[in-house]
């Protein structure tokens, strides 16, 4: 009983982040008529959660496995809803994307060690897969039901109570968890590199940081992601091993689930500021319109291992990138005010499209080519990409298509990335 009470708690945790992920973008233009910010702020409420989140993937990570799972997994939990107070009770944007960026540090805590707990629970492997499939699941609910909860709150209830929400079930999830998890020994992995993830956090805060303000700072960020490249070339204990990235599969598993989030929260961003803005719907409206996109994502992500035990994992991930391609090209060249099934059908491709392309058959894709000592290193440096896909994702479509304007641009171009991606991945994979 107790590993699936523990399961179960788990489970809460990581929908609430997840949750956080995808009920945010509805409620921009609300949060903007309430508190104010410039034609950036919307950007940096979707980017300061994701930025921390890809920045401090690797460490949480290693710092779980040194010094206790659940230590650094109570202290998530806890930080995130702690967070999540700051961000309803925030009087001005500064301090809720102050609040925001507070959540994807401490959520970074919370996903990797909320599976290393589920795999530490269920030792025999059947049951483990079992149990991965479960947080797996609570993930895509997450992600497809944000849009819509999110608009039925700030319709009904205000934007604040979307923050609010996170607090009982965060508080049920760290008591459960603190009453009912076993605290195993640390199992003593390998010494966090410190000074790998301070160059690490520098130089992609600078170039996100100029990328949606403009600002001349884009050489402070690009010398700190040199300084650290040179580092993680030299140190014992890198926090992004170099050599992991020269291995063809895990190269294509990082470059695919960058262009997959790339495209993806390029969308978010921008069709919800076409909807509110310039077709005049309500958040509830525009929430319902994304429960296609998020539907079929989560739908596909449950269904990702049985497409791919029949086509295998390289032609899985191709399908999937050319089902991407063809959604993102679709709203490139569609116009979205000729009403709602005249587009469906592109975000239904695109939400098909990212769990087969990235997510768990990305993983699959690269674990036969990695060393059996590095396997959750290299997940969570696909996973650092997929996060950091969706950083430069709604960056970029605050450049291509400032306010919103031209969003042709913004889609076609990730478009033809995710092309790109589909070309490289049937020429460098194999046929597995």
């Amino acid at each position: 009983m107790q590993p699936r009470l523990v399961l179960g708690l788990v489970c809460v945790a990581t929908f609430l982040v997840y949750l956080d992920t995808s009920i945010t973008p509805v409620a921009l233009p609300a949060i903007r008529a309430d508190v104010g910010g410039g034609a950036s702020a919307g950007q940096w409420l979707l980017d300061a959660y994701t930025l921390a989140f890809a920045c401090l993937l690797l460490t949480a990570g290693s710092l779980g496995d040194r010094v206790g799972r659940k230590p650094v997994l109570l202290l998530g939990i806890a930080g995130f809803t702690a967070a999540s107070v700051v961000a309803a009770l925030a009087p001005d944007m500064a301090v809720l994307i102050a609040g925001r960026a507070a959540q994807g540090v401490f959520a970074a805590a919370a996903v990797p060690l909320s599976l290393a707990a589920i795999t530490e629970l269920h030792p025999d492997p059947a049951a483990r897969a079992r149990a991965i499939g479960v947080w797996g699941g609570a993930a895509g609910v997450a992600l497809a039901l944000g849009p819509l909860l999110g608009g039925v709150l700030v319709e009904f209830a205000g934007w604040r109570s979307m923050f609010w929400l996170n607090v009982p079930l965060g508080v049920l999830a760290l008591v459960g968890l603190a009453l009912r998890m076993p605290g195993a020994p640390a199992p003593g992995g390998r010494r966090a590199d410190w000074l790998g993830q301070v160059l690490f956090v520098l130089g992609a805060s600078a170039v996100t940081f100029a990328l949606i303000e403009g600002e001349a700072v884009a050489w402070v960020g690009l010398l700190a992601l040199l300084a650290f490249g040179w580092w993680e070339n030299r140190v014992a204990a890198p926090m992004l091993p170099p050599a992991l990235l020269r291995i063809p599969a895990v190269a294509v598993a990082c470059v695919v689930n960058f262009l997959g989030l790339f495209g993806l929260y390029g969308v978010l961003l921008l069709v919800t500021t076409h909807l509110q803005h310039v077709v005049g719907l309500s958040p509830l409206a525009t929430g319902l319109r994304f429960l296609t996109l998020f539907g079929f994502l989560a739908v596909a992500a449950v269904g990702a291992s049985a497409v791919v035990a029949r086509l295998g994992t390289r032609r899985t991930m191709v399908v999937g990138l050319c089902c991407v391609a063809a959604g993102l090209a679709g709203l490139g060249l569609l116009d979205l005010g000729v009403g709602y099934w005249g587009y469906a059908w592109a975000l239904v491709l695109l939400g098909i499209g990212v769990p087969l392309s990235s997510g768990v058959v990305a993983i699959q894709a690269m674990m036969g080519a990695v060393p059996a000592g590095s396997t959750g290193t290299a997940s969570g440096a696909m996973n650092t990409f997929r996060q950091f896909g969706a950083v430069v994702g709604v960056a970029v479509a605050g450049i291509l298509s400032p306010e919103g304007s031209a969003m042709a641009v913004t889609f076609l171009v990730a478009a033809a990335c995710a092309a790109a991606a589909a070309v490289l991945t049937r020429v460098v994979l194999s046929p597995a």
